[in-house]
């Protein structure tokens, strides 16, 4: 590994035991090996600091960070961004798997491409055992050359997993950090989109995982799942009027901030005034996961084919 790799992995963890280690040898595993992997610990009380501990000891790519006190999984997301290094940058959860050549493909994609800022591959839920239970058409025109198109397709269509993709990271840095109001992810991709065209790789190299103890479905209502993203939510001053009020604020600030021309801005404000009024239509801004499974067997793809490492847990 070079002095300062190309590409950094930002992966935030808290209580990651269960999965982490599969995810570290997907991720170890790569085609791509041009990276630096950013491991953030927000204060574990289960393994895992042991598992990151022994990762690191055998992998010089990995920089385990480990926080004195757990400060929320949004503080955690933008401390493995600020603590990056590469020129390209990608988050990673602890409990997802990785298609041996999804850095590959999407480095050479931005490469091949240097008016798209980010890159994605093909992508589906998985259940606890890494079996497909929810293949995901990527229906969105974010590589559309017209930012206020790409914006309007993130408002109205069920959004997929691009905060996931490899991205150029002084888009990044220019941007106002991710914040921890309600769906404030989808605000934040919402702007990133703002700033240039996205390159969905058409493979299927990308894996979420959904299982009981991910984080939404541990925090089912807005309030549990703010306060999961960032403890400061807690108390009588954030009611979930205002969380959903600064969701709707958080599309607004973002065309103000972005690069875009008076005829721009203005158009992506009348799609924000549709969406608004219109309070989206059935279905749109749904997660992936909450689709309806298929029968696995009915998928023709193989996830033990495609994730590096899969019989590698030996760390």
């Amino acid at each position: 590994m070079t002095d300062r790799p190309r590409l950094s992995i930002g992966l935030p963890v808290y209580n990651g035991e269960e999965y982490l280690a599969e995810s570290f040898d997907a991720l170890l595993g790569q085609t791509y090996e041009d990276f630096e992997l950013v491991v953030s610990d927000n204060a574990s009380t289960d393994g895992t600091e042991d598992i990151c501990r022994r990762y690191a000891a055998k992998d010089s790519r990995i920089r385990y960070l480990r926080l004195p006190r757990n400060i929320g999984a949004t503080p955690n997301h933008n401390h493995v961004l600020a603590e990056s290094r590469g020129e390209l940058f990608k988050w990673a959860s602890h409990d997802d798997l990785y298609g041996r050549d999804l850095l590959r493909r999407c480095v050479e994609a931005l490469d091949e491409r240097p008016d798209v800022i980010l890159a994605h591959t093909g992508q589906a839920v998985i259940d606890g055992a890494g079996r497909v239970t929810v293949p995901y058409d990527y229906t969105l025109t974010t590589d559309s050359p017209h930012a206020p198109e790409r914006f309007r397709s993130l408002l109205f269509e069920p959004g997929g997993d691009d905060f996931y993709g490899v991205m150029r990271a002084d888009v990044l840095r220019r941007m106002k950090p991710m914040d921890s109001y309600h769906h404030a992810d989808r605000t934040y991709v919402a702007e990133i989109t703002l700033h240039g065209r996205f390159h969905q790789v058409p493979e299927l190299l990308y894996f979420r995982r959904d299982h009981p103890t991910r984080a939404e479905r541990a925090n089912p209502s807005k309030r549990s799942r703010c306060v999961n993203l960032d403890p400061r939510r807690a108390g009588p001053l954030h009611p979930t009027p205002r969380l959903l009020a600064e969701y709707v604020w958080g599309f607004v600030s973002a065309i103000r901030r972005a690069p875009l021309s008076p005829a721009d801005r203005r158009a992506c404000f009348r799609h924000l005034a549709a969406w608004a009024t219109s309070r989206v239509r059935p279905g749109s801004g749904e997660r992936v996961e909450d689709r309806a499974p298929v029968d696995p067997a009915k998928l023709t793809v193989s996830v033990d084919a495609l994730v590096a490492g899969r019989e590698g847990r030996q760390a």
